[in-house]
């Protein structure tokens, strides 16, 4: 027979909200640091072909 469960605290469930806030957080700063270092010419990681600029005649 299905019984109600007890109610989540509203301290218990603001610490789970942050957590997951902070995890989405922490995954936006890298992506904003890597897209930095892309931008830049700077990235360890990642090998991005440069387009020439001169013409091939």
């Amino acid at each position: 027979m299905a019984v109600p469960k007890k109610r989540t605290s509203i301290s218990k469930k603001r610490i789970r909200k942050n957590f997951w806030k902070k995890k989405g957080y922490w995954a936006a700063l890298k992506a904003f640091s890597l897209a930095k270092s892309l931008y830049t010419g700077n990235s360890k990681s990642f090998f991005v072909l440069k387009k020439s600029t001169q013409n091939l005649e």
